[in-house]
């Protein structure tokens, strides 16, 4: 699985996952579930208690976290996480495919892979017909 996968999932999950483990955890647990699924709030509390710990031991790792956690939306703050989070990855090879499985984990049909919900509003759109595997067909 590759780094910018595992960012794209865990990166909107931040803001709320930094501050598990303090007095206002269980607020924000519950404004999380409301603003994502049940499904993705557990996996991504499920990645996160995998790659917390060893992200807290690196001192540049917990900093660049903080910012992430902070700026979602910042593409710099993001490629710097990236960053800290592919060394952490190519480091410790057993904690990238525990992170792996458990994003690969209770996809439908057992299949791994991009999940698509499309909303076609207005005329001569394009919409995806068919997907396969790594090729999009768009009408």
């Amino acid at each position: 699985m590759d780094i910018a996968t595992i960012i794209a999932f865990i990166s909107p999950f931040l803001p709320y996952l930094v501050k598990l483990g303090t007095q206002s955890a269980e607020k924000l647990t519950d404004k999380a579930s409301e603003e994502f699924s049940e499904t993705a709030w557990e996996k991504a509390k499920a990645v996160w208690q995998k790659l917390c710990p060893q992200l807290e031991q690196k001192p540049a790792a917990l900093e660049v976290l903080e910012d992430a956690a902070n700026h979602p939306d910042d593409d710099d703050i993001q490629a710097a996480f990236r960053v800290q989070l592919k060394k952490l990855l190519q480091q410790d090879a057993a904690l990238a495919n525990e992170v792996a499985t458990l994003l690969n984990a209770d996809t439908p049909d057992g299949l791994s892979g991009t999940q698509i919900v499309q909303n076609v509003i207005g005329n001569r759109n394009q919409t995806i017909n068919s997907a396969h595997g790594q090729v999009i067909y768009q009408n």
